[in-house]
């Protein structure tokens, strides 16, 4: 039953392709509207924070990473996506309550969208980590050909919690509140702006049970070492995102019965 629920949800969603893709470009006319920069704010943001960051951390924390302007924004970058895409994607249910109710669309489809499109905008700030490197005559490796990888891994990733938390906030409002909370203790749990060796040994065990710190540690491998990560950590990205997409549609799809009652 899981199983032909699964085969059936890939059949649909080829079906609704045009509608995701206009799904996500309302999502960017919107959060670019009456902009006068518009989309060039998907590359000053991460540039303009990062600044303020390496500020603050080299300077006043004086932090000893090499090129820590770089290895700043590659963590900042896959952060940002995660925290906005999953935060978009909770509210993408109760936000098309008015059309659900009137045509019939596979409910899965509104997070999923909200995931793209934070997705598109992260491939702008992009840009900003070629800057950066060009700025701090950081050295190109070949290896930053597989910058994509990480990135589809961490997408399927935010598509199963997505998923999650857009089912469970139309049935309990105070998690949209909850979650603004976790993603905080989340990101301080995540090496961002700090390298974990710092850490003492048992916290750098807890925190090698983020899914996160194996998506921005795999980035950052490409990109600033020029080395492609053990298998071990392919392993660890791929279980982490299958898993947390299998039980983003098992949940989703338990709970999307009775959305109509509460939307």
């Amino acid at each position: 039953m899981k199983k032909n629920f699964f085969k059936n949800a890939l059949l649909t969603l080829k079906n609704y392709v045009p509608l995701i893709q206009e799904l996500v470009k309302r999502d960017l006319k919107v959060k670019y509207r009456r902009s006068i920069l518009g989309y060039l704010w998907s590359l000053l943001n991460p540039l303009l924070m990062m600044c303020v960051m390496s500020y603050v951390f080299s300077t006043i924390f004086q932090s000893n990473i090499p090129n820590f302007p770089l290895y700043l924004i590659c963590g900042q970058t896959l952060w940002n996506f995660f925290n906005e895409s999953t935060n978009m994607a909770m509210y993408s249910v109760l936000q098309n309550g008015s059309l659900i109710r009137k045509v019939y669309i596979p409910k899965y489809i509104f997070p999923l969208s909200r995931v793209l499109s934070s997705f598109v905008t992260m491939s702008f700030s992009l840009l900003a980590i070629l800057i950066v490197m060009l700025f701090t005559g950081a050295k190109v490796y070949w290896t930053i050909l597989l910058f994509w990888v990480p990135l589809v891994f961490l997408f399927v990733f935010c598509c199963g919690i997505g998923l999650i938390l857009s089912a469970l906030s139309v049935y309990f409002r105070d998690i949209t509140h909850l979650y603004g909370v976790l993603t905080l203790a989340w990101m301080y749990a995540t090496p961002v702006f700090y390298d974990i060796s710092i850490l003492p040994a048992n916290v750098q065990g807890t925190i090698a049970w983020n899914p996160m710190y194996h998506y921005i540690t795999f980035f950052r491998s490409l990109i600033l070492y020029g080395q492609i990560p053990q298998g071990s950590v392919w392993l660890i990205c791929i279980v982490c995102s299958l898993a947390m997409l299998a039980v983003g549609l098992m949940v989703f799809r338990k709970m999307q019965r009775n959305f109509i009652l509460y939307i």
